[in-house]
């Protein structure tokens, strides 16, 4: 019966059903959009293709780049292999003992075995060790997945045993391609002119799964040409930050060398990222007040000044107003003359300290606190600098024997320009009172 209850119940169990996402999915290398550098004729995924070998490989990338879809597409291009996929999200060590028992009787049947491990970083070393004597003796084949960066997540043991393929973000031709692949799949266009088309691209942040998200709710839409318009119609998009995770290490990174780079605008751009997608300000703040050590240094020792007052405006305001309190403590960081003399001071007297680290202080700076040492010469000639005419005695003061070193090397920028001239005016003084001396 056509009526509206059927007519609805036939678009519901055709195929039309089927999330948009499903049938978008590539079914080989040739759909696939982006990843060139994967599966061009010489890319290293269709070179094992075509050696049919499969050990183990790693597929690295942020989310919606395509990493699900190679990890399947890969078993359906070889012969003979029996393809097994978990997501270490849900799965444990009892699943991993089943599916080896499994791999080990397909390899006695003469059959390849093949596991993808979806979010494999979720594995800790003990079961990421697992995997390691069956990969050597060719009893399983591995593909994992992860967009966590594999230097930090995954065993040393496991990497070395395996490859790494960077599955990168997805540019905006790869994306138009996905939009117009939806259009043929649909049978018809997507009611946005250039302009808004363009903005769905950029919204869906080079996530496929985010823009197919998008394109089913834009496929409803009556025709749009106001982008405005087109943000009201389409549902928020969260912005992609991990706090735990490579996005946030990643941004805080960008922006920290930004400042350190003296470039104002690309910081406030990726402060402005961290703050939209909720990055805790209170680390934020950490992270400046490090800078203001580490990069600006004694060039501009106001900057630690600057970054403690924004601080606790920060904490008096809150948030959203407070947050134009990091606006200008990283602005005045950016603009402000830049030294790492300090930090590289600590690391090299550390270092040093570290190697010589049994040497008494001399006598003459040890003062006598009882009769018994200063009967054997602690404090006997210790010279008390502002008694002298030039407030400055030239006396020693590292260990007896020991050459002196030179740790603080100021910049010629900021107030270490005048340090530098004070180092130099000491060093002369110094050079001048032990010559008198050996005269």
């Amino acid at each position: 019966m056509n009526d509206l209850f059927g007519s609805i119940d036939a678009e519901l169990n055709g195929p039309l059903s089927i999330p948009l996402a499903e049938r978008l999915r590539p079914k080989s290398l040739e759909e696939i959009s982006g990843q060139e550098h994967l599966i061009n004729p010489a890319g290293p995924l269709q070179l094992i293709i075509q050696n049919k070998i499969m050990s183990s490989i790693i597929f690295w990338g942020p989310p919606g780049v395509g990493k699900t879809t190679l990890a399947r597409i890969l078993p359906t291009e070889l012969n003979r292999v029996i393809f097994h996929e978990i997501s270490a999200v849900s799965s444990g060590t009892a699943d991993l003992k089943s599916i080896f028992k499994s791999a080990q009787e397909s390899k006695v049947n003469g059959k390849s075995f093949l596991l993808f491990v979806d979010e494999i970083h979720y594995f800790n070393k003990m079961q990421q060790d697992m995997f390691l004597p069956l990969i050597e003796n060719g009893t399983l084949g591995l593909i994992g997945a992860t967009s966590q960066n594999p230097s930090f997540q995954l065993n040393a043991a496991l990497l070395s045993r395996s490859s790494v393929f960077e599955v990168r973000k997805l540019t905006t031709t790869s994306l138009e391609k996905i939009i117009q692949r939806a259009e043929k799949i649909l049978k018809k266009s997507l009611p946005l002119d250039s302009k808004c088309r363009r903005a769905l691209i950029e919204k869906s942040g080079g996530d496929a799964r985010i823009l197919i998200n998008l394109l089913e709710q834009a496929f409803l839409f009556s025709r749009t040409s106001s982008i405005s318009d087109l943000e009201n119609k389409l549902a928020t998009s969260v912005p992609q930050h991990d706090k735990g995770g490579d996005s946030h290490f990643a941004v805080i990174s960008a922006l920290h060398k930004s400042i350190r780079g003296s470039d104002p605008d690309a910081a406030l751009y990726w402060l402005a990222r961290a703050l939209i997608a909720g990055e805790d300000r209170q680390y934020i703040f950490r992270r400046l007040l490090r800078i203001s050590l580490e990069d600006v240094g004694l060039s501009t020792p106001e900057a630690q000044r600057i970054v403690l007052d924004s601080w606790a405006t920060y904490d008096k305001l809150g948030p959203p107003e407070g947050d134009i309190s990091l606006v200008m403590a990283v602005i005045f960081l950016s603009l402000s003359p830049k030294s790492n003399a300090v930090y590289l001071a600590e690391k090299d007297s550390q270092k040093f300290a570290k190697r010589y680290h049994s040497d008494p202080p001399p006598k003459h700076l040890i003062n006598a606190a009882t009769n018994l040492m200063n009967k054997f010469g602690y404090g006997h000639g210790c010279e008390y600098d502002h008694d002298t005419k030039s407030g400055f005695s030239g006396q020693n003061y590292f260990p007896v024997g020991m050459k002196r070193q030179l740790f603080y090397h100021p910049v010629d920028r900021g107030l270490e320009r005048e340090f530098k001239k004070r180092i130099s005016y000491f060093s002369k003084l110094r050079s001048a009172l032990e010559r008198k001396i050996n005269n």
